[in-house]
């Protein structure tokens, strides 16, 4: 009797580790790992810092692919780290995609995490996870940003499921924690004006370091400029800013994320990988 031949769908898996040293005062490559559908690739940089490219070359997740990633940027070091496009999560048939992230910065060291937005389309489920070490000098900026679909496409989120979990400590200590759930009947959880006021468009961006105090006026006066664009807020607490943005469709989040983003990096735009 011959067994029946059980079918399960294909799912994604990566696993990328990039760690970075000083070297003739310049940041170097230390460690490099990559595994499965993650890639990394660092553009050539001419000012002694580091930027890497993150690929998910799956095009895309689903439920139950599964990427992780993992970065160190050891004493003095500067590491950008973006992704070379939106990650797109697409509809789930079952399971959840799942993307794990782990930073560590050692003394002096800078790290700017800074994907590009992370695309929602209808009955998409994703759970999300971002750790990061700090030594008590480094400095870390950090932004996440999330659309429910592509309004100019005329896609909206019925439902599905988004879970958003930041765990940031500094020497040791816990100093940020957050949980971000959206689940279910998404679009009408989103229009309720305690959620997001039926606006499809939001980030979170974060700052650690010496310097959160001494940004927080420039900051608030960038996002006055960009009013028209969208809702934004901010709020700062033992050397951190937290600054909160929503709006009605990506390109006007873009429009309120990038001088606030630029401002944090001492004039310096987003990486080239977010040009429109």
């Amino acid at each position: 009797m011959q067994s029946a031949i059980s079918s399960r769908p294909q799912r994604a898996f990566g696993r990328g580790r990039l760690e970075t040293k000083m070297l003739d005062g310049k940041t170097r490559l230390a460690t490099f790992f990559q595994e499965g559908c993650a890639k990394i690739r660092m553009p050539q940089s001419f000012d002694g810092r580091m930027e890497a490219v993150l690929i998910n070359s799956s095009g895309g997740l689903t439920g139950g692919d599964r990427l992780s990633w993992a970065f160190g940027a050891s004493a003095g070091s500067h590491l950008t780290l973006t992704t070379q496009a939106c990650e797109k999560i697409y509809k789930a048939s079952s399971d959840t995609a799942e993307v794990t992230t782990h930073i560590e910065v050692g003394a002096d060291a800078v790290v700017h995490w800074l994907p590009q937005e992370s695309i929602l389309f209808d009955q998409a489920s994703l759970s999300r996870k971002l750790e990061v070490d700090l030594h008590e000098t480094s400095e870390f900026l950090a932004v996440e940003a999330i659309l429910l679909g592509r309004k100019a496409m005329g896609e909206s989120v019925n439902s599905g499921m988004v879970r958003d979990r930041w765990r940031i400590r500094r020497a040791g200590k816990l100093i940020h924690a957050e949980e971000l759930a959206l689940s279910g009947p998404v679009q009408d959880i989103s229009a309720e004006k305690a959620v997001l006021d039926g606006h499809v468009a939001f980030a979170t961006l974060l700052y650690v370091g010496s310097k959160a105090e001494s940004h927080l006026a420039t900051v608030r006066s960038v996002m006055d400029a960009q009013n028209g664009q969208g809702l934004a807020g901010t709020s700062l607490w033992n050397d951190k800013l937290i600054a909160r943005f929503m709006s009605s469709d990506g390109f006007r989040l873009r429009k309120l994320l990038i001088p606030v983003i630029s401002a944090l990096r001492a004039g310096a735009s987003v990486p080239k990988v977010w040009t429109l």
